[in-house]
């Protein structure tokens, strides 16, 4: 008996959560079936290739079914989970779902799909997720089971033995079956240790680890010569004590293909200058005293991104963009400032939103908020987008310089090295100094050497004597 209709039930779909991506990997359910939800209400978190994001649902009603598990990677468009948005009060039978399984699978072929907003083929919503396996094989032994009663004791012994030969296919995702084929591990023999049964690469690994005990115990039987092919076993495996193999996904294949994808079409060039900020970290320190700067983000980073901004100003022509299907020239008339960050799941390039309209406390503002986002990991997608000129600050590691490679769609980065205490001849005498390496690397399509060093040159002016900021900027 079906208690509810399939014209109550919605299927939220994968939406495009950034510019261009195809898929996401959903990182962790908030909902369980027979939750209730609200439209607005946040029901998974996933991350893209450029960073995570929760999902709001737009509708009210009652889970009914969540189509994918933790860690799987979704297509944009692909139905994640449907909500019966008749009401809590028709979900009451869902606790049987061995009876109504098969009738679901049979009734996508003529609905048309619903769609929330999202454009998507309409064989994509012909996937369905294959319900644990041990519901089918239980309720196969009980009808079994039964049959056999009704029959008498002939079909009983049956059952047990044809058992092995239809036994159910190993859930795994697709990654786990490739290693497994790779190591010649039979996914049947292994032990699952993942949610609802799924086999989990750490599982595929220990099946391999145990591997060599089990071959070895099997020549022995026959004879002794027979010990010489053990050795033979491991060369199809690396050793999992002495090796780990991450999957290349999300935020990390995202700066992979971004980084090969600049370093290989704009031609880099990189200048760098050695300069004095001693003057420059004494106005840091008297900028923490200001009543203006309470409670804001203070350190160097923020006076090197204003001797940017100010050096942007006095040669615009370095805040460009190559347009190479149309063959322009893009000059862009603000700036969104890119801040390289580390975070765990890579390397990601948010930016502060016309930067150059911002004064000094509301650009230490705008960075001390993008660093925490960055640093909880919410940066949103449309913070990544936009950037026209990108600093790194690689000092904060302890390196002196490097030659970095620019952010996709921009003409220039700025790596800032380490600052240190140096000998430098200061008033024709030598004296210790706080000293740091600057290295500007342009696309040289749109900055030639002459642009590129005024512009290094102009900032490195403005950190040697920071009172240029007054009168430059």
């Amino acid at each position: 008996m079906t208690t509810m209709t399939e014209a109550s039930v919605r299927e939220f779909r994968m939406p495009d959560v950034g510019e261009g991506l195809t898929e996401a990997e959903i990182l962790k359910w908030y909902v369980q079936p027979g939750d209730t939800v609200t439209d607005g209400q946040v029901v998974c978190e996933v991350e893209t290739a450029k960073a995570a994001v929760e999902l709001p649902i737009p509708y009210d009603g009652v889970v009914r079914e969540l189509r994918f598990a933790e860690g799987t990677t979704v297509d944009v468009g692909t139905a994640i989970i449907t909500v019966d948005v008749a009401g809590g009060a028709q979900q009451a039978p869902v606790e049987e779902p061995a009876a109504a399984a098969p009738e679901p699978e049979k009734k996508p072929e003529g609905r048309q799909p619903v769609l929330v907003g999202y454009g998507v083929a309409a064989s994509s919503t012909k996937r369905r997720p294959r319900k644990g396996p041990e519901v089918t094989v239980a309720e196969a032994a009980v009808r079994s089971a039964v049959q056999g009663e009704l029959n008498g004791h002939a079909p009983a012994p049956a059952a047990p033995a044809d058992a092995p030969q239809e036994r159910p296919r190993p859930l795994a995702k697709p990654p786990v079956r490739k290693l497994a084929k790779d190591l010649g591990v039979d996914l049947a023999t292994v032990t699952p240790s993942g949610p609802d049964g799924v086999i989990t690469r750490e599982d595929v690994h220990a099946a391999v680890a145990a591997a060599p005990e089990a071959t070895v115990a099997v020549p022995e039987a026959p004879a002794a010569p027979a010990a010489p092919a053990v050795p033979a076993a491991p060369v199809a495996a690396y050793d999992t004590a002495r090796e780990t193999r991450v999957p290349v996904k999300g935020v990390r294949r995202a700066t992979a293909a971004a980084m090969v994808g600049s370093a290989f079409t704009a031609p880099h060039v990189t200048e760098f200058v050695t300069v004095d900020v001693t003057r420059t970290m004494k106005l840091v320190e008297e900028l923490k005293q200001d009543k203006e700067m309470q409670g804001l983000r203070v350190n160097p980073l923020l006076l090197i991104a204003k001797a940017l901004l100010v050096a942007i100003k006095r040669n615009p022509d370095i805040n460009a963009s190559w347009d190479e299907a149309n063959q322009e020239i893009v000059l862009k008339h603000y700036v969104n400032l890119g801040i390289a960050a580390a975070t765990p799941r890579g390397l990601i390039v948010p930016n502060i939103k016309d930067a150059h309209a911002k004064t000094l406390p509301q650009l230490a503002e705008a960075l001390g908020e993008l660093v925490a986002t960055a640093r909880d990991g919410k940066t949103s997608p449309a913070a990544m987008q936009g950037g026209t000129v990108t600093i790194t600050n690689v000092g904060v590691f302890g390196i002196d310089t490097g030659t970095p490679i620019l952010n996709p769609g921009e003409a220039a980065i700025l790596a800032v090295g380490a600052i240190r205490l140096q000998p430098w001849v200061h008033k024709g005498k030598v004296k210790p100094r706080q000293v740091t390496t600057l290295a500007l690397s342009f696309d040289h399509r749109l900055v030639d050497g002459e642009l590129g060093s005024k512009v290094l040159a102009d900032i490195a002016a403005i950190l040697e004597q920071p009172k240029r900021l007054i009168t430059w900027g």
